[in-house]
C-alpha cells in the first residue's frame, strides 16, 4: 500500500487579535503559497500581498458564521441537468494549417515548453 504524503497549509490561526474573526485572525504561509503558485516575488510584494490575502480570507471565513441549517445544498441555480448536444463530426483543420502559426514544431506536433518539473522531496 502506497503512503499518502500530508501537506501542509498556507494557512495558519493567529489567536488574541482583537480585529479578527471569532477571536482568530488567519495567517498565510506567504513563502509557501508563492512556492505553490509558482510565483517568484520580490520581498517587498510579499509584505504587500501577505496582508491583503489575510484580509480577503478572512472575509471568506465570515460564511462560517451564517446560519444554512434550514437552507437545502445545490449545485446550481438553473435546475437543468445533463444538458448535452450530440456529437458530429465537421470540417476543421488539418494538421498542417493547425501547425501554421505555431512557434515551435517538432515531429508534427506543438512544441511547447516543458511545465512540469521533477523535485526531490523535502
Amino acid at each position: 500500500m502506497s503512503k499518502v504524503k500530508s501537506h501542509k497549509s498556507p494557512i495558519r490561526q493567529a489567536q488574541g487579535d482583537p480585529e479578527s474573526i471569532e477571536g482568530s485572525k488567519v495567517k498565510i504561509d506567504i513563502d509557501y503559497v508563492t512556492k505553490l503558485a509558482n510565483l517568484n516575488l520580490t520581498e517587498k510584494e510579499k509584505k504587500t500581498f501577505e496582508p491583503q490575502l489575510e484580509e480577503i480570507l478572512g472575509y471568506i471565513s465570515k460564511l462560517s458564521e451564517v446560519n444554512t441549517d434550514k437552507v437545502e445544498p445545490i449545485g446550481h441555480i438553473t435546475g437543468q441537468e445533463n444538458v448535452t448536444r450530440e456529437d458530429e463530426a465537421k470540417p476543421s483543420l488539418n494538421q498542417d494549417e493547425a501547425l501554421t502559426n505555431a512557434p515551435k514544431i517538432y515531429n508534427g506536433f506543438f512544441e511547447v515548453e516543458a511545465i512540469f518539473e521533477e523535485n526531490s522531496p523535502e
